[in-house]
């Protein structure tokens, strides 16, 4: 059987990043039917895992701005915890204005009193996917799945500093400024978020 590939396979690991089991407060999904018209107004965020040579793994956490597509922030680690998210929310928001609305899932850390804290303090509304519905949160799904295909699997990180070259050269060069998107009139992210703040200083 192993010499013609019948063997059977070994399941491949995959890292859990989000814990919902947990006795924290939750938010109920308020963004379900609103359609972004402006940037900043809906902010997703998710955790997703990044594999290192040697089977090790660190951990990525990004904040998308569903209207114009644009990565807002992101933080690597290789912790799971709620200073992983807090990195990427302080290094959205050293760049951008906060968000009318925060959506993301209801992992622990996402719910932690701190994180919550940081997002309530800037008046913006917490939004969370229903238990196991990742469909609730598709824009920053399918940019990690871009990440990956685009990135990620053609290359193996030695360290995880390489990691962070690569990853950060992606997503602030080539997505932000080189990938057309077909939802943005293909357009990059920046340049259709610049078309949007033209067409608004017309208008005023």
């Amino acid at each position: 059987m192993r010499k013609f590939g019948l063997g059977r396979k070994r399941p491949r690991y995959k890292p859990k990043t989000t814990n919902s089991c947990h006795g924290l407060p939750v938010w109920p999904n308020l963004i379900t039917d609103i359609v972004p018209s402006f940037p900043n107004q809906i902010w997703a965020g998710d955790i997703t895992y990044i594999k290192l040579a040697g089977g090790e793994c660190c951990y990525l956490a990004g904040l998308i701005d569903i209207f114009a597509r644009g990565m807002r922030g992101w933080a690597l680690m290789r912790t799971l915890d709620t200073e992983l998210v807090l990195a990427a929310w302080h290094n959205a928001r050293a760049k951008h204005p906060a968000p009318k609305f925060h959506h993301s899932d209801r992992g622990s850390q996402y719910c932690a009193a701190a994180y919550v804290a940081a997002i309530q303090q800037d008046s913006t509304r917490l939004s969370m996917s229903a238990k196991g519905e990742s469909t609730q949160n598709p824009y920053i799904e399918s940019f990690w799945r871009t990440l990956k295909v685009e990135e990620v699997y053609l290359n193996e990180y030695e360290t995880m500093a390489d990691a962070l070259k690569n990853i950060e050269r992606f997503i602030e060069i080539v997505y932000a400024k080189k990938r057309l998107h077909a939802s943005l009139n293909y357009m990059t992210p920046e340049k259709f978020e610049e078309a949007w703040r033209r067409r608004q200083n017309t208008l005023s």
